[in-house]
């Protein structure tokens, strides 16, 4: 039954992907499908272990992503706790007129049931924001920054509620690991050991699965917590991307696990889709009250519609916390049914929207720049780069060699534009001009305001992805000047020299001509010296 099961996840998965959709529809669909032939979850057991895997390595390469002090900043924090309110408010009034109208599966629900369900409606679904964050390279975008932290903050209060759910209190030896930060240099060192291969995997796996989510787990408290916790604890170390790469093709197939389950949960009947469909109405309610919330907390008006459509959609969160509330009795079986059916939907409903919404937005840009609040987010206003006549993008070793030798020959007019918050302010201790900014992110693009006497663009990024989308963005904001690139591989020169560039720099072509040419003048020094002592 096995290779079956593969075939089936796979051609639904291809089907749906040609269609332009998420492959993780199709997991969806093929979950329901396997229904149809009789597999549920107890018959595979071992699917449901994958999908926590999936789940829980999730949300460590989540904290491996994260920086701590976003959860503290207002529009993540409080965006996240009064939209959960709000959504409460509104979802549990609703629930119980749906009742009152004659809906069987709300009618003899009592208010501590409605609160419970309009709980679970209230979240958001981090792994399809992840997804599309992830497929559109939008990650470290503020928006993307943003959409993280508010789910991040979500699922703290799933988190929250499945660990009292448990009905028990945590081991006294869960003060223990309030002394784990202690441990960090030594986890640190074990990390620097581990290499660039297959131990670096192993150490994510055992830092994940061992020191996470077993150790959480045997001192009373919910693993997921605990995944997410050790990968906050890695997040400062200089390897933690690196980490979080090598294991993306893990948590990939765990989560595929994780989607089938949902599909193997049962099969709905006319009314729970139905009722699931009015649910999934309620979606643009949802993504209109973040945005709401978000431009009053002076974010432009296009971060909160990024954003918010971002987060329009249903949780797998809420799907876990139905899950354990229907295994204690606390709300009928068939709710888990109809959550899954109206997580599914929204996702087919959240899919294309997701890739519209810059449509969206220039469509109605006039109305929504209503919404804003000034002075903006201090991260969120106009990029300036004043009178410049040379940009560097990239302000790594490279970059910053080649601001300083433009500084040194033209004397001003060199702006460095780099992404990472350290390296800017490291550049701007040292006396160098430098703004932040990702160039491979349309969000930066949109910002930043044109310069008029700029000469030269030297892109010195060491993704060749990222320099050729920053010649297309270049190009549609009919700059008209030089560009140079820097490349790593004779073939991306080709790219680059066909989508406009006007001088290529091959670092290793460079390197090692630079290299001959260092060892012939050490040769012609050392003759000399031989020649001087002869004669002497």
């Amino acid at each position: 039954m096995e290779p079956a099961i593969l075939v089936i996840t796979l051609g639904c998965g291809l089907l749906v992907n040609r269609l332009g959709l998420p492959p993780l529809i199709g997991y969806l669909i093929a979950g329901f499908a396997l229904y149809l032939f009789g597999i549920n979850e107890a018959s595979l057991p071992l699917l449901e272990e994958l999908a926590n895997l999936g789940v829980t390595l999730l949300l460590f390469a989540i904290g491996l992503k994260l920086d701590i002090k976003s959860l503290f900043k207002a529009e993540v924090w409080a965006g996240a706790s009064i939209h959960l309110i709000g959504s409460m408010l509104f979802f549990i009034p609703l629930l119980k007129l749906l009742g009152l109208v004659g809906l069987s599966q709300l009618t003899d629900l009592s208010i501590e049931q409605l609160s419970l369900l309009a709980f679970a409606l209230g979240f958001s679904s981090t792994v399809f924001a992840v997804k599309v964050l992830e497929d559109k390279g939008d990650m470290q975008s503020l928006y993307g920054r943003v959409a993280i932290g508010i789910l991040i903050m979500q699922d703290i209060f799933a988190v929250a509620f499945l660990t009292i759910s448990k009905g028990e209190i945590p081991s006294i030896w869960a003060l223990g690991l309030l002394l784990l930060p202690l441990a960090k240099p030594l986890i640190y060192r074990a990390l620097d050991k581990a290499g660039h291969g297959e131990l670096l995997v192993l150490f994510g796996l055992v830092m994940a699965l061992v020191v996470g989510a077993w150790l959480f787990e045997a001192v009373g408290l919910k693993p997921d917590l605990g995944a997410l916790i050790v990968g906050l604890l890695l997040a400062g170390h200089a390897k933690s991307s690196e980490l979080a790469k090598s294991l993306f093709y893990f948590k990939e197939l765990f989560l595929v696990a994780f989607f089938l389950t949902i599909g193997l949960n049962g099969l709905p009947s006319l009314e729970d889709v139905a009722l699931a469909m009015i649910l999934v109405a309620c979606i643009p309610l949802k993504i209109a009250f973040f945005c709401y919330l978000l431009t009053l907390f002076k974010l432009r008006s296009r971060t909160a519609v990024l954003t918010s459509f971002n987060l329009g959609n249903y949780s797998e969160f809420g799907l876990i916390v139905a899950a354990v509330a229907t295994s204690k009795g606390w709300l009928p079986s068939q709710w888990l049914i109809i959550i899954a059916v109206a997580l599914s939907l929204s996702f087919l409903f959240a899919a294309p929207l997701n890739n519209l919404v810059s449509a969206f937005y220039q469509k109605y840009q006039g109305r929504l720049k209503r919404l804003e609040h000034h002075p903006l987010h201090p991260e969120d206003r106009p990029i300036s780069i004043g009178k410049a006549q040379f940009l560097v993008f990239g302000m790594g070793r490279i970059g910053s060699g080649a601001y300083d030798e433009l500084q040194a020959i033209y004397g001003g007019g060199v702006v460095g534009i780099e992404h990472k918050t350290e390296l800017v302010d490291y550049h701007k201790s040292v006396g160098r001009n430098v703004v932040h900014g990702d160039a491979a992110d349309t969000d930066f693009w949109d910002k930043l305001e044109r310069g008029s006497g700029v000469e030269l663009v030297l892109l010195a990024m060491p993704y060749h992805g990222g320099n050729l989308f920053a010649i297309e963005q270049l190009k549609q904001r009919n700059y008209t000047g030089k560009i140079s690139a820097i490349v790593q591989y004779s073939e991306d020169a080709d790219s680059l020299k066909a989508a406009g560039v006007d001088s290529i720099y091959n670092l290793y072509e460079a390197a090692g001509a630079g290299f001959v040419d260092h060892v012939i003048r050490e040769l012609e020094y050392f003759k000399s010296c031989d020649g001087a002592t002869e004669k002497t």
